[in-house]
């Protein structure tokens, strides 16, 4: 049976540690991962956190994946 996981990536450091994350469920196999890109980058690009329907599509995950948020550009 396959798991699903949403992966949020986060800011800074958290992208980097999310990313060696990704690389370890990926090779235990098994692991359905689907990233999104929110975080401050989407933010500063778009003015919202998270998209309209974005807690609604994180809802069919069986978990999710979120690295450490904080950027000094998002007050």
């Amino acid at each position: 049976m396959s798991h699903r996981i949403a992966v949020i990536p986060g800011d800074g450091i958290g992208k980097e540690v999310t990313a060696e994350a990704v690389h370890i469920l990926t090779a235990v196999g098994g692991i359905d991962l689907e990233p999104f890109p929110w975080g401050a980058d989407y933010f500063l690009a778009t003015g919202e956190t998270i998209p309209p329907g974005g807690y609604d599509a994180l809802r069919s995950f069986d978990a999710i994946l979120v690295g450490a948020f904080g950027d000094p550009r998002v007050p």
